[in-house]
């Protein structure tokens, strides 16, 4: 039995994180189309019996319903493959869902919130749905096996073994347990970083999202292509998403302007179809503006800045000095010193620092 896994596609997303360029939400939304249709061109070409889409498949607040018929046109194009969606928590199977509401390709299953099984001649295949935003319980004490000689399929949306005390709210698992349960094959989504190759014959997989969805998920997203016979799985991994978001970072100890700065940023080259996050590091020797130095930035591939940097001073020094700026210098090291700072006060008083110093210079 061959099959194709995805998760968290997130249709329509708003994408609010790249809202300062211009067109760009509207690029990923195209790439999301883009994406699925290659998905479904390489179940054409292989001959894919079953498609596995684990939640968050696309975003309830934001879908429209074009979007949904574009998907469903695309289903339509391969009526031999069963397609099995699991809603998660940004698409739950709500009263006014397009899961609900929609006339689906009657090659679609969409689990209900109940756990349900599905029978096929070589597979049981076992899934539910959010029924709302969030999910407490332990489904997994629902959960058992009835059939052990066929191959056994089960696909969610969890988070598995999260520290993480938010993630405790969208169907929280054990790995330990999930494994008692003894599924050939667990289709997980939710979390957006690919984990699949992490043990030996690894069956427990998140094919993390399908596209990149902004500079926290840096790498590569994709889909999980595997072929199961009981006893035995072969997974791959086929990277889909069209826009890569990078990291660069530069460090501005040895420049000594704004102008400079700009100058070296719009030097920078990348390779084609990256997105990029400067974060800029060092000590630094002028007040940093990181939205007037967006306004003057002509690299399109720049998205966002972020300021790493530390103030060029040597505050011990400056503080033993017997001059105005000596006492400002030794006030202000006085309340950096101060243990109970969080990150944030930290930074208020080093920017007050940098303004001071300029002021009294």
């Amino acid at each position: 039995m061959k099959f194709v896994h995805i998760a968290d596609i997130h249709f329509d997303s708003p994408f609010i994180n790249l809202a300062d360029k211009e067109n760009l939400g509207d690029l990923k939304r195209l790439e999301q189309r883009r994406v699925l249709k290659k998905v479904i061109e390489y179940i054409k070409e292989n001959n894919i019996n079953c498609l596995f889409i684990s939640g968050d498949f696309y975003e309830h607040k934001y879908i429209k319903k074009s979007t949904i018929e574009y998907i469903n046109n695309l289903f339509k194009e391969i009526p031999e493959t069963n397609i099995y969606i699991s809603a998660g928590n940004h698409d739950p199977l709500i009263k006014n869902s397009y899961y609900n509401k929609f006339k689906w390709n009657k090659n679609v299953k969409i689990f209900s919130s109940k756990l349900e099984k599905i029978e096929l001649e070589e597979a049981d295949i076992y899934g539910f749905s959010f029924d709302d935003f969030y999910f407490k319980e332990n489904i997994l004490d629902k959960i058992n096996i009835e059939n052990e000689n066929k191959i056994n399929i089960l696909i969610m949306h969890a988070s598995l073994d999260s520290g993480v005390l938010e993630d405790k709210e969208y169907n929280p698992i054990s790995k330990k347990q999930l494994k008692e349960k003894k599924f050939d094959y667990v289709a997980l989504g939710h979390i957006h970083k690919i984990n699949y190759n992490n043990e030996e014959k690894q069956n427990i997989v998140y094919p993390g999202s399908t596209i990149s969805l902004g500079f926290d998920e840096i790498g590569q997203h994709g889909m999980i292509v595997g072929e199961i016979q009981k006893e035995d799985i072969k997974l791959d991994f086929i990277p889909l998403s069209e826009i890569n978001f990078k990291l660069h970072e530069l460090d501005i100890t040895d420049i000594l302007s704004k102008e400079d700065l700009i100058e070296n940023i719009n030097d920078l080259k990348f390779g084609e179809n990256n997105l990029i996050e400067i974060i800029l590091i060092g000590k630094r020797n002028f007040e940093i503006n990181k939205y007037e130095l967006n306004k003057l930035i002509t690299n399109n591939q720049i998205i966002k800045i972020k300021d790493k940097t530390k103030l060029n001073y040597d505050l011990a020094k400056i503080a033993n000095e017997y001059t105005l700026k000596g006492l400002f210098a030794k006030d202000m090291l006085d309340k950096l010193n101060n243990q109970d700072l969080t990150e944030d006060e930290k930074q208020i008083i080093e920017k007050a620092l940098e303004i001071g110093f300029e002021a009294l210079d």
